[in-house]
């Protein structure tokens, strides 16, 4: 389509608890609910695992994660008309993104929101296959991809019986 603005490169991290829970945190600049996973975009020069640890350090406070996997294809979502304006300065359309699954290495102590540049407000662990229920509806159909392309490894952590889920 002529003038139609690119997608911005970006990836995204499902960080995955020893119970098989799923890391999701409330955006801090909306005061609807607006939960989703670590997700930011690729810097010049880096590779797209590499930039999911660095945005998993700069949103979350911790890169204390193994990856697990990567999703086979690079996954798109529009931004609503409305954003599509003021999100990164009116360049895009919206996101491609590479998501990755990693295990979480560390504790809930090691998760610190309140960073240099704080993006979330609140977090919590949810079960992996609560997450379509929680995001805002643009990025739903790209949460139900994660889903079906991670779900069956996230299932072998679900061992251990669930912790309180609730931040």
């Amino acid at each position: 389509m002529v003038g139609a603005k690119p997608y911005r490169q970006g990836v995204g991290v499902a960080l995955i608890n020893a119970y098989g829970c799923v890391f999701v945190a409330q955006r801090i600049d909306t005061k609807s609910p607006a939960w989703q996973m670590p997700q930011g975009g690729i810097n010049k020069g880096e590779k797209p695992h590499e930039a999911a640890l660095r945005e998993l350090h700069e949103e979350i406070g911790t890169n204390k994660a193994e990856i697990i996997a990567a999703t086979r294809s690079w996954l798109r979502y529009d931004l609503p008309k409305d954003l599509q304006t003021s999100a990164w300065k009116g360049k895009y359309s919206g996101q491609e993104q590479k998501w990755f699954l990693m295990k979480f290495m560390g504790t809930d102590n090691d998760i610190n929101i309140a960073t240099a540049q704080p993006e979330f407000s609140a977090w919590k662990w949810l079960p992996f296959e609560h997450l379509p229920n929680v995001i805002v509806s643009f990025k739903k159909r790209i949460y139900e991809q994660v889903l079906r392309e991670f779900g069956d490894r996230v299932a072998t952590f679900t061992n251990n019986p669930e912790p309180n889920t609730q931040q």
